[in-house]
């Protein structure tokens, strides 16, 4: 096993630099419904296409922002998209044979 040595101002700066990290991460918790997702960010949550997210916004399926040419999705629109196509189980019941 290796051992990094920092100096003081490195450790301070790492420590400093995680406390940021954590604070953002805190505020995200708080109000996720708030929080937006640029256009990336939805692809890759969603694990789709650049194309596949084009057509749902063409088509009214997700709301979204735009600014200039960046994208913006509401993760509340995103959470409603998915209940909206929600799709319970079947409950069968299998004859054990």
């Amino acid at each position: 096993m290796q051992a990094i040595i920092l100096s003081t101002q490195q450790y301070t700066d790492l420590v400093n630099r995680l406390d940021e990290l954590n604070k953002k991460l805190e505020e995200k918790q708080k109000n996720p419904k708030d929080t937006f997702l640029d256009n990336q960010e939805f692809l890759q949550l969603m694990n789709i296409s650049k194309r596949t997210a084009q057509t749902w916004r063409d088509e009214g399926v997700i709301s979204f922002s735009q600014i200039g040419s960046k994208i913006y999705y509401r993760m509340s629109d995103v959470q409603k998209l998915l209940d909206n196509n929600y799709r319970k189980a079947f409950t069968t019941k299998r004859n054990n044979y």
